[in-house]
This record gives structure tokens, C-alpha cells and sequence, in this order.
């Protein structure tokens, strides 16, 4: 049988972010850890890759320097309804910083390997039994036995349906295509638009759009379109995110929507591969932990109003590593401190303001309100948005 005292099954950033802060607190953890990851690096991994300015800082704690992989710089986000809205831009140069999770997860495990920590790719996890002495867990690789378990396994993982298997499930749906960046935008920009039409965009190239105008037809989401790169070689990313609290109501096929949007634009969805996954929500008042195994990343849950859950699977290896670390000086491994860890550090804070906010502007779906809160009230959003949404990482312990 294998051992180890820290099994950490999924090497997506939730778990090897885990890895990597359990090593900044204390060296001697790495030849404690073992990560299972069942895909082999560099691995396809649907994303946006969006990297806020809080996923960045997290990394330069641990010493990382992301820009020694490909990246896009996003110079100014557009937060918008029907085609205008309110504009963000970052004192730093740059508001996202744009990313292929193939090269970042695989450059983040190779970071991790060189902490010292093992990483057995292809293994396939099929049980997790926790019991008061350790974690037996089953793979197709063997039988693994540890003292404890991190769950960084995603929102479908088998980890958090072994531990909590009645606990019912918050998740949004989503469907994402990357496509050439040459878009056909109106030759002449001041001429009047049509009602309807949305005005022309003249820095595709540099900056990120994402659009609420879904919301007045049941879908609590938006689409976005920003810059990105395959292999080198300038792309769009378009998507549509739904989180589903308006899942009761009469909904366009998300595919349509994305489809005009694109066709607005200039581009054409048929030439695109759709490919859709499911984003697990962060809900405060839900379990992330039993005995033994502590949840991090989409399998605790993520952000439900954007679904953004790269930095948030960044922000819960921080607190993960904690954890264990306490844990493990008082031998001790309950995890009755975990949940609330989280809730009261500033990724909680974020992710319950968050929650909290899909709970209130996509329930209020009317188009007049929309459009009152993207073009009307841009600066109480923008003071709302920094001070509760964006910069969290600052405040993690």
C-alpha cells in the first residue's frame, strides 16, 4: 500500500497552490506531500484563463513569476449592458492577464516538483473512505492510505461526492470557443445605430468585454469576449456563463445567444469547437469539510456571479495550508476550524459578496435595472467592486 501523511488528489491550481503554500510555511512538507493527478502535463483543461490582479499576487508570494509562460495583457475590462457600460482599468498597465491553462498548470506543477513535492500523474481516483485514524483512498493504480486528504479534484470530483454524498449541488453552466482574432467591425464609428445595435469596438485587441444583456431573458450571466493566444498566435476567447438561479424561467438555448453576439461582431459560431463545463458555486452556508479531508478550489466552490475560479483556487490553497499546518501541530485533523478559516479571511469575504450579489442583480432581471446599474451607476459599482469584490488577496492570512 502507498503512504503518505498529505494526499492531495488533483494537480489543477487548487491543489498544487496548496502544495506550494504547505511548503512556504515549512520546507519539511514537501516530502510529506503526494499529489495523484489523473491527466499527464500539459494537460487540456477548459478555461477562460482570466488572471486578476489577486491570482497575481498570490503568486509572487510564493515566489512565481507568471509572466515566464504566454500570456495576453487585457488593458481595460468592459463591464457592459447591450454594448456599453462602465470601463476598468488597473494602475498596473494591465486589468487581466490572459493565459492557456495547459502551459499555466503545467508550469505551476513544475514549480511545485521543484518545491520538492511528488507528483504522480495518470492515476485515477475512484473511492475516498475517511476513518478515524486516516483516509484510505482507491485508485486505478492502487490503494493509497494517508493521514489526511485534500480534495482538489474539481466540481465534478469523486472526493467531495465520497464525503458528502447527500448534499445537494450549485452549479452554472457555461460554454466557451476560442477563434481567430480578425473581426469585421462598422467602417464608419460615429454614424447612428439602429436601436439594438450594439456600437462598433475599436480595441478589440487589447481589451476584454463582458456583456449582462442575457439577464432580461432568464439567464443570470453574460457573455465575454477577450484577447487570448494559442501557441503564439492571436485568438478571441468567446463564452456565455449562466449561473442558473433563473434555471425555473422559459431560457434561450445558450448556443443562440452566443451565436448573435458573435454574429454582431463579425465572427461565425460554426467555425468554432463548443466545448461546456459545469462551475461549482461557493454557497457560506455549505459543508467544505468532514474528518480528515478538507475540499479546495471548485470542489469547496467558486465564485457564482462571474465564475471566475482561477485565483479562488489560489486563495484556497492559502488557507488550506493553514489548516494543515495547525492541524498537524496540535495532531489533530477534524477540520472544525476550516470552514470558517475561509469565511472570515478575504477569499470568503469576496466569495460571500459575490454570492451574494448574483443573489440580488440577476433575480432583478428587468432590463431597465441592468441597464440603471451597468451605465447609470458606474461609480458606486466601481467603489462596491474594489472595495468588497477585488483586491481579497491582500487580506488573506
Amino acid at each position: 500500500m502507498n503512504t503518505a501523511d498529505i494526499l492531495i488528489l488533483g494537480g489543477g491550481p487548487a491543489g498544487l497552490s496548496t502544495a506550494l503554500h504547505l511548503t512556504r510555511l515549512d520546507p519539511s512538507f514537501a516530502r510529506r506531500i503526494l499529489i495523484l493527478e489523473k491527466e499527464h502535463y500539459p494537460r487540456p483543461k477548459l478555461c477562460a484563463g482570466g488572471l486578476i490582479t489577486d491570482a497575481e499576487v498570490i503568486l509572487e508570494r510564493l515566489g512565481l513569476d507568471v509572466t515566464q509562460i504566454p500570456h495576453v495583457d487585457v488593458e481595460t475590462a468592459h463591464f457592459d449592458f447591450a454594448g456599453r457600460g462602465l470601463k476598468i482599468r488597473n494602475g498596473k498597465g494591465h486589468s487581466i492577464r490572459v493565459i492557456r491553462r495547459d502551459e499555466f498548470d503545467a508550469w505551476l506543477a513544475k514549480n511545485t516538483e521543484n518545491r520538492g513535492v511528488e507528483i504522480r500523474e495518470g492515476v485515477t481516483v475512484t473511492a475516498v473512505l475517511p476513518d478515524p485514524d486516516g483516509v484510505t483512498v482507491e485508485t486505478d493504480a492502487g490503494t493509497f492510505r494517508a493521514q489526511i486528504v485534500v480534495g482538489a479534484d474539481g466540481s465534478n470530483g469523486v472526493t467531495r461526492r465520497c464525503i458528502l454524498p447527500n448534499e445537494p449541488l450549485s452549479t452554472s453552466r457555461t460554454l466557451e470557443v476560442v477563434i481567430a482574432s480578425a473581426a469585421k467591425q462598422s467602417p464608419n464609428p460615429q454614424r447612428l445605430l439602429r436601436r439594438g445595435e450594439r456600437p462598433p469596438r475599436n480595441d478589440i485587441h487589447t481589451d476584454a468585454y463582458f456583456d449582462f444583456f442575457p439577464v432580461p431573458q432568464n439567464v443570470a450571466g453574460y457573455v465575454w469576449d477577450f484577447p487570448t493566444q494559442v501557441k503564439g498566435q492571436p485568438m478571441r476567447c468567446w463564452g456565455v456563463y449562466d449561473c442558473n438561479l433563473l434555471a425555473n424561467f422559459k431560457r434561450p438555448a445558450l448556443k443562440d445567444l452566443l451565436a448573435a453576439e458573435m454574429s454582431r461582431r463579425g465572427f461565425n459560431l460554426d467555425d468554432c469547437e463548443i466545448q461546456s463545463h459545469p462551475i461549482r458555486w461557493y454557497e457560506p452556508h455549505k459543508r467544505i469539510s468532514v474528518p480528515r479531508v478538507l475540499l479546495v478550489g471548485d470542489a469547496a466552490g467558486v465564485d457564482s456571479f462571474f465564475g471566475e475560479g482561477l485565483s479562488p483556487a489560489l486563495g484556497y490553497g492559502a488557507v488550506a495550508a493553514q489548516e494543515i499546518a495547525e492541524s498537524f501541530r496540535r495532531n489533530e485533523f477534524s477540520f472544525g476550524r476550516y470552514k470558517n478559516r475561509v469565511a472570515f479571511g478575504g477569499l470568503g469575504q469576496t466569495l460571500f459578496a459575490r454570492w451574494l450579489t448574483s443573489q440580488i442583480l440577476y433575480p432583478l432581471k428587468w432590463a431597465w435595472f441592468q441597464f440603471l446599474v451597468w451605465r447609470i451607476l458606474q461609480p458606486l459599482v466601481i467603489v462596491i467592486a474594489w472595495v468588497f469584490i477585488l483586491n481579497w488577496s491582500k487580506r488573506l492570512k
